[in-house]
């Protein structure tokens, strides 16, 4: 029997984990749960079935994937409804990069910036 993959958690570092963290909390609705004083000082973000992890960076500036490769998200979330998650964010003055659309490779999304420079998406295939 082949074993399955079940979920899959982002994992950020970011050079203050404790302000990404309230910015995730206060601007895009996810609940944090620190662990600094573990070993590896981290910090867990929960929204419905989703997770982010928070890691230190020692210092370093968060480079997203976009400045790295030249293209690129950083996450990509899975939701059904774009339009009131989109409201959501908007009313909580989030940084909108892109608007609903339909891409090239047939998902419909749109895209936001978080407070270090990521870009996250959130999607579905929709054909």
């Amino acid at each position: 029997m082949k074993n399955l993959l079940i979920a899959s958690h982002c994992i950020f570092p970011t050079s203050d984990i404790v302000k990404t963290a309230d910015f995730y909390e206060r601007k895009l609705g996810f609940k944090a749960v620190q662990y600094l004083d573990a070993n590896e000082p981290h910090i867990c973000l929960y929204r419905d079935t989703t997770e982010i992890i928070l890691t230190r960076t020692n210092g370093q500036h968060v480079i997203p994937n976009r400045e790295l490769y030249g293209y690129g998200y950083d996450a990509y979330f899975i939701t059904k409804d774009q339009e009131k998650l989109l409201e959501e964010l908007i009313n909580s003055n989030v940084k909108i990069i892109r608007k609903i659309e339909n891409t090239d490779y047939n998902n419909k999304e749109f895209v936001v910036e978080d407070i270090d420079g990521r870009w996250i998406a959130f999607g579905i295939k929709v054909g």
